[in-house]
């Protein structure tokens, strides 16, 4: 393989996922050729009128696979179901698959059909698709050809909270907590009245409270970095924002660690696990400004932001101690476009290929 000539295909071209795919691939120095598909006639630059200039258009996925023989790695930006059915045709012919919908996020068939109401079509791949969380996966999704990427929720609170959950400074007999909001992008580009402007602006939209579809995805990889089986309570809104997720974590103390416990002691943990400079997670960012201000001030800034991290692929993760009730809070950030979606494909594809991990992803928040 020509490092200097990628090949790549963008199927399910025409969402936002698909969009920044685009966006951020051109910028990679190591593409050549950008195929992003769409099932019919739309222009590229009506679709995506940021990327007006950048010479890409849409063809089929008819197109892509007349001219298999060139194409080096395909990502698929589809709903759930179409991945499955097609991405066995192009491993069969040596091209990377990067899954960012769900259908490759659990090794078990049975757990698919139970989540998303339908059979797996292509169970025989589940066992070899490696979890795309680069950072605690990398040795993995090197040797694999096939990387499932995770939910836009979910690598927001993986990243946030495995550090604790190796640490086991959760008590997991109680539920953890999570409340997320995700910016209306994170809804699609499908016309949908609750999503207009008029109608998101100056509120909030919460969802699928019976239980979110990324709840046992959560369940699931949480599960491994605790080691053992646990309960998450996931709550979900949409902001009245384009892109971002908020996400915040309450989780019981340990009781054998409560009486030491402490927002200092949490940031330690991060950042050790995490690391810091140029030795560190070049994406992950622990927030561990002190506080300035006395009891109950408003210090906004000890806390990441999702204005910080828009248009970029890091991570940033802040933490407190409620001492008082026992209870750990961690509250993560990412782009759901970015970091939850294209910038972690993209991360992993480098991975993949052997490349340096950071390519085309380096650009820091708007």
């Amino acid at each position: 393989m020509n490092h200097q000539t990628l090949n790549v295909a963008v199927v399910g071209g025409t969402g936002y996922s698909g969009g920044e795919l685009c966006r951020l691939l051109l910028n990679h120095p190591h593409v050549g050729s950008i195929w992003p598909t769409a099932r019919g006639d739309e222009e590229f630059e009506r679709i995506h009128a940021n990327l007006r200039g950048s010479s890409l258009s849409f063809v089929t996925l008819e197109d892509v696979q007349a001219r298999v023989d060139e194409l080096d790695v395909v990502f698929f930006c589809t709903p759930s179901g179409q991945a499955m059915r097609q991405a066995g045709w192009f491993l069969e012919r040596d091209v990377k698959v990067v899954d960012v919908s769900a259908d490759f996020r659990f090794a078990d068939p049975a757990t698919y059909q139970r989540v998303y109401g339908t059979a797996h079509a292509a169970p025989e791949l589940l066992a070899e698709a490696a979890y795309g969380v680069t950072e605690l996966n990398r040795e993995a999704i090197a040797k694999s050809r096939l990387v499932a990427n995770p939910g836009c929720y979910v690598i927001t609170a993986i990243l946030g909270l495995t550090p604790l959950l190796r640490a086991g400074w959760a008590d997991l007999n109680s539920p953890l907590h999570l409340s997320a909001v995700n910016g209306t992008t994170g809804a699609g580009n499908k016309p949908k009245r609750p999503i207009m402007h008029a109608e998101a602006l100056n509120s909030m939209l919460p969802y699928s409270m019976e239980g979110h579809r990324h709840g046992p995805e959560l369940e699931t990889h949480l599960a491994v970095a605790a080691g053992r089986d646990l309960v998450v309570d996931f709550n979900t809104a949409h902001g009245n924002f384009a892109r971002g997720i908020h996400l915040q974590a309450n989780l019981a103390v340990n009781p054998d660690l409560a009486a030491t416990m402490s927002r200092e002691r949490l940031l330690g943990c991060l950042t050790e696990f995490y690391g810091a400079g140029a030795e560190g997670e070049f994406f992950v960012r622990v927030n561990d400004l002190a506080k300035s201000g006395g009891l109950n001030a408003k210090d906004y800034d000890v806390y990441p932001g999702v204005a910080s991290v828009t248009g970029s692929n890091f991570c940033h993760i802040g933490a407190d101690y409620d001492e008082r009730r026992g209870i750990i809070k961690i509250l993560s950030v990412t782009d759901n476009l970015v970091k939850g979606a294209a910038g972690s494909a993209i991360q992993n594809m480098n991975v993949m290929l052997g490349l340096e991990e950071t390519l085309a992803l380096r650009t820091y928040g708007l």
